[in-house]
Formats: structure tokens, C-alpha cells, sequence
């Protein structure tokens, strides 16, 4: 008789999260948003864990500019609560998947960072998650998978392409940065690389970078999301990130690589445009164009 998986997803109420419900529709699966689990409460995680066989974190402290003055608050989200997390694993046999990002890393790089690259935060968002990562690390050798995102964009909350798709309808021209690189990546096919891992019986435990496939600057996402949705990319103006003040470092270099995947048995997420290209044909990013 074949096992079951049961889900829990914390962080459920989310842009990742709602995206992973959609995924694993039809599956076993708790979703509970931040009002449902305090992932800051440890008796309440435990319980929360009991009787599941994989577990996706994603509940998280997100502001990074704001983890810059409340550092002690972003890290017992994002590092505490997830070594919280990890021993409630243990004890009940759950898998957890828990959801990093490329700023535990440098960002000072001239390759593709691989999985196993020496890490070193900018800023104290990167320091917390990079807290959340050893726990992991350290309390679920065997059982623990951290997986690695960044410039995240999709339906259900705020990011990048649907401010400039918002900044569209208001402003004639848009200036953004061209000396910050990454992958910008769909929430969605995050989502779905996270089932299939979660899903996998072979795949090794350890860190997994999920970002697309190629580079491009925060300018040439601009453009490239006006252009797959029908506007003048030439109102998208570069510029350079001295224009913008802003409390918490950025990395300059955020491109990963994605070696680990082959050991999964799992290929890594598609080229960026092309999943772009797809999740501006989704509802709500065709809503903002609409407005136009």
C-alpha cells in the first residue's frame, strides 16, 4: 500500500505559500498563514508538526530593510523559530524544506555561486536567514533541505514586476538600477520544484539553489516585463544604485548555481524570460496591464 504524504506549509498566507497550495491541490496538505501558527512559538510548532511527513517553511521575516534595526526580531523569525522548527521535525520523522536566499551569501562573485560556496551576509536579514540555514544544517543532517531563492516575483503579494507593471500606469518613464545582477524567478515554478523535492524519495538532503535559469539586472527585468507585456521597454531609463538610499547593503552579484539538482534526480527551474513570459499571461499580472 503507498504511503501517503502529508503536508505542512507554514507561511501559507504568502506569495510562495499560496503558490504551493495551488501545487499541491488535491494532497494531504495543512496550510496555516501567520494568523493561524506563530512560528515564534515553539510549543505551537510542535504541534503544528505532529503528524506530518514533510514540512515547507515558508513563513519568514521579509523586510530586509527593516531587519537592519530590528535584527534581534528578524532573527528569531527567520533563524530561532526555524531551529524550533527543525528539532519538532526530529522528533515526529517530518522532512522540512525551509526556504533561503541568496543574501547569506556575499554577492561579490564573477561566476554562478555553487551550492557548497563559503556564505557571508551583507546585511542582517542575510545574517538571520544564514542562522536559519546552520540550524537546519545542524539538527536535521539527515532530514533537512534548504533551498536556496531569490528575486522572487508572482501573483499573490508584493515584488518587483508588479510594482513596474503598477509604476506603468502612473509614470511615463521608470528608473532602474543596472549594476545589481540575479534570476529573477517565478514564485510558481518555485513552488512546484519545492513539491517535486518535497515528493522525492531519492533526493539528498542539503542546499539546493531554486532560482532560474540565466542572469539579467533589475533593468533588464524592467524591460523585458514591459516588453512581454506589450509596452514601450525604452520607458524603462537605467541608472546606477547610488540613486537609491536605502538602509540594508544589496549584493551586486546574486546568480547561483544549480549543480545539486542533477543529484535529485530534478532538473533546475526553467530560463527566466521564458517562465516570465508565462506568469505575465496569469490574471493578475494581465489586470495591471489592463490599467494601462
Amino acid at each position: 500500500m503507498t504511503h501517503t504524504t502529508r503536508w505542512l506549509v507554514t507561511g501559507a498566507g504568502g506569495m510562495l505559500g499560496r503558490d504551493l497550495l495551488d501545487v499541491l491541490a488535491g494532497e494531504p496538505v495543512t496550510a496555516l498563514d501567520r494568523a493561524a501558527l506563530d512560528i515564534t512559538d515553539a510549543e505551537a510548532v510542535r504541534a503544528a508538526v505532529a503528524g506530518h511527513d514533510v514540512v515547507v517553511n515558508c513563513a519568514a521575516w521579509t523586510d530586509v530593510d527593516g531587519a537592519e534595526s530590528a535584527e534581534e526580531s528578524a532573527t528569531a523569525v527567520n533563524g530561532t523559530a526555524v531551529a524550533d522548527l527543525a528539532v519538532a521535525c526530529a522528533r515526529s520523522g517530518a522532512r522540512l524544506l525551509q526556504v533561503s536566499t541568496d543574501y547569506v551569501l556575499p554577492g561579490d562573485a564573477e561566476h554562478p555561486y555553487p551550492e557548497d560556496a563559503a556564505t557571508g551576509p551583507l546585511n542582517a536579514y542575510g545574517r538571520s536567514k544564514l542562522a536559519g540555514e546552520r540550524a537546519v544544517a545542524e539538527l536535521l543532517p539527515d532530514a533537512g533541505y534548504i533551498v536556496r531563492t531569490a528575486w522572487l516575483y508572482g501573483e499573490h503579494g508584493r515584488n518587483f514586476v508588479a510594482t513596474m507593471l503598477s509604476l506603468a500606469a502612473r509614470q511615463e518613464n521608470v528608473q532602474v538600477v543596472d549594476d545589481q545582477y540575479g534570476q529573477p524567478t517565478w514564485s510558481y515554478e518555485l513552488a512546484l520544484r519545492l513539491a517535486e523535492l518535497g515528493r522525492s524519495g531519492q533526493a539528498p538532503p542539503g542546499v539546493y539553489h531554486a532560482t532560474a535559469a540565466g542572469r539579467a539586472s533589475w533593468y533588464e527585468l524592467a524591460r523585458a516585463a514591459y516588453e512581454l507585456s506589450g509596452l514601450d521597454p525604452e520607458r524603462v531609463r537605467p541608472t546606477d544604485s547610488s540613486a537609491f538610499s536605502r538602509p540594508a547593503r544589496r549584493p551586486g552579484f546574486s546568480v547561483l548555481g544549480h549543480a545539486r539538482w542533477a543529484e535529485a534526480g530534478l532538473p533546475p527551474l526553467p530560463e527566466w524570460r521564458e517562465s516570465l513570459a508565462r506568469a505575465l499571461d496569469r490574471p493578475a499580472f494581465r489586470a495591471l496591464v489592463a490599467k494601462h
